[in-house]
């Protein structure tokens, strides 16, 4: 039996020769080197898997996993041997050498503190037509605040425990758009995670790569998913729908002025 390693990482794939690259920089680079890397692949046909069996270290690939984004993220999981277990996408990477290094400070302060934690999420910097955006405040966390939608977590900067995947599930996949926010919501109602104020990951804005009816849908999905946990605070809920009523009112004003005449 293998040593367990402290991190898995996870990263599905699907035609990411692109931008691969530098997701696997980035986890090469890390001063933390405990980790194993799981790659799911959707069936690529372009160099991704030739760049994934040329990348040194000890990683392991899932091949032709289908059945969409929910489905492989939760086979990366079902496979991984790691404490702590990170999603990673082929689009977006570590914002720099001493992520891992960092988290496992916080979880293992976390621990001596007598509060040993279940989860942890940083910030993220977005990489918008070549260029990095200010990362946005992070503002305390609480359960109502995420609820209410005054607080995100950024999927690609967060790190969860096995274990805790173990007790309270996995990602929904009958969910395309929401099943992160569905597990945020499921996890934080029992568990408190911990919060590191500075920027983790760099995830890739490509422009023009997600229309307005598919914002649309996700914003339906993700209203769907609140109201099923609406009960454990229902006056941030009641906070979210106006935040919600809002921005539907916007995107669907434009794609009214995209559509064509």
């Amino acid at each position: 039996m293998p040593n367990t390693p402290t991190f898995s990482i996870v990263t599905c794939t699907w035609n990411s020769a692109a931008t691969l690259a530098d997701t696997l920089a980035s986890v090469q680079s890390q001063t933390c080197q405990d980790f194993e890397h799981i790659f799911v692949d959707g069936g690529s046909t372009d160099a991704t898997l030739d760049m994934i069996a040329a990348y040194p270290g000890n990683k392991r690939v899932l091949r032709d996993v289908g059945g969409g984004i929910s489905r492989a993220m939760n086979q990366g999981i079902e496979a991984a041997r790691g404490e702590f277990i990170a999603h990673l996408h082929s689009d977006d990477y570590y914002a720099g050498p001493d992520v891992l290094a960092t988290v496992a400070r916080a979880f293992e302060g976390a621990r001596t503190a007598g509060q040993p934690a279940d989860w942890l999420y940083g910030n993220i910097q977005v990489l918008k037509d070549g260029k990095l955006v200010p990362p946005y405040a992070m503002p305390p966390y609480s359960y109502r605040s995420f609820v209410a939608g005054r607080a995100s977590i950024p999927h690609p900067a967060v790190f969860i425990r096995k274990a805790a995947f173990e007790r309270h599930g996995m990602f929904d996949e009958q969910l395309k758009y929401a099943m992160d926010i569905d597990l945020w919501l499921r996890l934080g109602a029992v568990a408190r995670p911990i919060m590191v104020d500075q920027p983790l990951t760099v995830f890739r804005d490509h422009a023009g790569s997600v229309s307005s009816a598919n914002k649309i849908k996700a914003r339906r999905e993700e209203f769907a998913v609140r109201k099923r946990h609406m009960a454990k605070a229902p006056l941030a809920f009641g906070i979210y729908c106006l935040r919600y009523m809002k921005r539907m009112r916007v995107l669907e004003a434009e794609a009214r002025e995209l559509k064509p005449a």
